[in-house]
């Protein structure tokens, strides 16, 4: 079975069928969502979502790195990335997965 891609049409389809809402009040909903997270991470607030799991904010300092085909190197600036580390939850249910696919 090859993999597919959730995207915001998805959970808006998702949340259609779930939640019974029309599909501009479910698209809003969705975008709210999706403001709220990134107005807290950019401002460096962490964002953590029960049984899911959280999004952090870090600063990675500048470095200097090698391009892997020519071997030149390069700066790289300082700049701030998101990590997300799923719940125990999270990752038991991936790991079932995981068994289910190898069985």
């Amino acid at each position: 079975m090859a993999n597919a891609t959730l995207t915001r049409v998805g959970l808006i389809d998702a949340l259609v069928k779930e939640v019974g809402l029309a599909r501009p009040d479910c698209a809003l909903l969705l975008e709210s969502v999706f403001e709220e997270i990134t107005t807290a991470l950019a401002a460096k607030d962490d964002v953590k979502l029960a049984r899911f799991g959280g999004f952090h904010v870090r600063d990675k300092r500048p470095r200097v790195g090698r391009n892997p085909k020519t071997g030149e190197t390069a700066a790289i600036k300082a700049r701030r990335v998101v990590t997300f580390r799923p719940s125990h939850i999270l990752r038991a249910r991936l790991g079932d997965a995981a068994a289910m696919a190898e069985g």
